[in-house]
């Protein structure tokens, strides 16, 4: 199997983990509860109070015309994966409603649903964010919007939404209509957090005395590049030498435990970053 391959596989395994997370939240936690945040499943939610079909159904029949808006206008530019992703989470809605009905909210505890009803989908969207896929939806008129206009598509989206959620409380009641918006105010910021959490890494500033040792562990024990340069210290005004490496968080815990026994003196600084772009880490 060559490297292409598992590559796609490993795209495709994702997009299913991320719309299996993003179908869970969306049926058991925002249907039940009447909150709508923006996007397909929002426009579900309202559509559900005046049709006789079933929330799934609208989000399938949504997504579909969405997709067919999306060749007409897009073309070939409109990538296999935003189909595959946008059909699969309507097959998991649809599919949830047949295994496990509901007629009414899991619990009676709405901050607690509200919870899982953003957090389920912030973590679903953030995977696909991070492979660089789009969940289909709403996102395909954000695509078409930016490719026949010089509209602002991070506040179009954002609008839409916002007025999607505010029809929550002419729709429903108050309650609903404050619970939604609450969560359309969350659901970015998660995303946001959940994003920068999966690629969280650690970068080093390591100060020692003998570079050697410490550049030949991380580069054949944990097969990541390392640069290093001569200093003097300001206050011993020794020669000494500053190594630069970004690591995973798992092989920094390794590098620590390594420099401690090599080289105990070492000064090492650690500082978090999850915006690393080059080879080994995002392209």
């Amino acid at each position: 199997m060559n490297e292409k391959v598992k590559q796609n596989i490993k795209i495709y395994g994702l997009i299913t983990l991320s719309q299996l997370l993003i179908a869970s939240g969306v049926y058991f936690f925002k249907f039940q509860n009447n909150f709508s945040f923006g996007g397909v499943s929002g426009i579900a939610v309202l559509m559900n109070k005046f049709y006789m079909l079933s929330a799934g159904d609208i989000v399938l029949i949504l997504n579909i015309a969405l997709l067919l808006v999306g060749f007409i206008f897009l073309g070939k530019s409109f990538g296999i994966k935003t189909v595959y992703s946008s059909l699969l989470m309507s097959f998991f809605i649809s599919l949830l409603e047949r295994i496990a009905p509901l007629t009414e909210p899991l619990t009676n505890e709405p901050m607690l649903e509200l919870a899982f009803a953003i957090g389920l989908p912030a973590v679903g969207a953030a995977i696909l964010f991070n492979i660089g896929a789009s969940s289909g939806g709403t996102d395909i008129i954000a695509l078409i919007l930016q490719k026949y206009s010089s509209i602002d598509i991070g506040r179009a989206l954002f609008l839409t939404d916002l007025l999607i959620t505010l029809s929550v409380f002419l729709v429903f009641d108050i309650k609903a209509g404050l619970f939604s918006f609450l969560g359309l105010m969350i659901k970015s910021l998660a995303i946001d957090g959940v994003i920068e959490s999966i690629n969280m890494c650690k970068f080093f500033n390591i100060v020692c005395v003998d570079p050697e040792p410490i550049c030949n562990y991380i580069v054949n024990n944990l097969h990541r590049g390392a640069t290093y340069c001569e200093a003097v210290g300001a206050f011993s005004h020794t020669n000494k030498y500053i190594i630069l490496t970004a690591l995973k968080r798992s092989q920094a815990v390794r590098l620590r435990q390594y420099i401690k026994q090599v080289e105990p003196s070492a000064f090492i600084m650690i500082s978090n970053t999850s915006e690393i772009i080059g080879k080994g880490f995002r392209k």
